[in-house]
């Protein structure tokens, strides 16, 4: 359910308002000041504020200021309902921080097309901003180099046996690949645990996948 916080001083507005966006789906919390407005701005972390501006101990212009300081506050949006309808207050308005200024009286199905249009254009920014987040961390990734077995300090017979072991092999089959008894493979196989801190098999696999050794794709392949 979307949430709105509406902040208002007239209590017959905010009675009107609350009951109307409640018919149409959205859970509706209210406050009687800008200071109230953010303290409730914190407690329920709406989906868009709705304010009026000529309000006591703190006015919607400062409430918006405020809130875009906040964490979490610098994008949501916010709407201005307000009976002061002069130029210079709708661009005071819009310069200190507000997505839409409505003049009352207003209709209510304008406020609620509004109020979806503002939650819409916020999904999408956010969507964008996470998309651009993944490129960056995708191409990091593919630009960072890749790590090469002598950052473990293993010996070469060591080396040979992590090899196999990564690739899901027992010892048995490793001892007929490598030429070598079952039982040295499991004395190189507890070097290697010893030097890299880990206790199994799953535990070295995992340590290999997590730090690149085993490439996504050949992981993958194998399941």
């Amino acid at each position: 359910m979307k949430r709105v916080l509406v902040v208002d001083d007239d209590p017959l507005s905010l009675k009107v308002l609350s009951r109307h966006l409640t018919q149409h789906g959205y859970r509706v919390c209210t406050g009687a000041s800008g200071v109230e407005g953010l303290r409730l701005f914190a407690q329920e972390q709406p989906d868009v504020v709705v304010s009026d501006v000529v309000m006591p101990e703190m006015d919607g212009f400062e409430f918006c200021r405020q809130l875009r300081q906040q964490r979490g506050g610098e994008l949501v949006p916010f709407i201005f309902l307000s009976s002061r309808s002069e130029l210079d207050d709708r661009v005071q308005g819009y310069e200190w921080g507000a997505d839409d200024y409505i003049i009352k009286p207003f209709e209510p199905l304008e406020l609620v097309a509004k109020i979806e249009a503002q939650i819409e254009r916020a999904r999408r920014t956010q969507l964008e901003i996470l998309r651009l987040i993944q490129q960056q961390t995708q191409a990091k990734a593919e630009a960072a180099p890749r790590p090469t077995l002598a950052d473990l300090l293993l010996t070469p017979a060591e080396e040979r046996v992590f090899r196999e072991v990564i690739r899901g092999l027992t010892n048995k089959q490793i001892g007929e690949k490598l030429f070598i008894s079952p039982r040295t493979v499991q004395t190189h196989l507890t070097n290697i645990l010893s030097k890299l801190s880990l206790e199994n098999r799953s535990q070295l696999v995992r340590f290999a996948y997590e730090r690149g050794y085993i490439p996504r794709e050949e992981s993958s392949d194998k399941k």
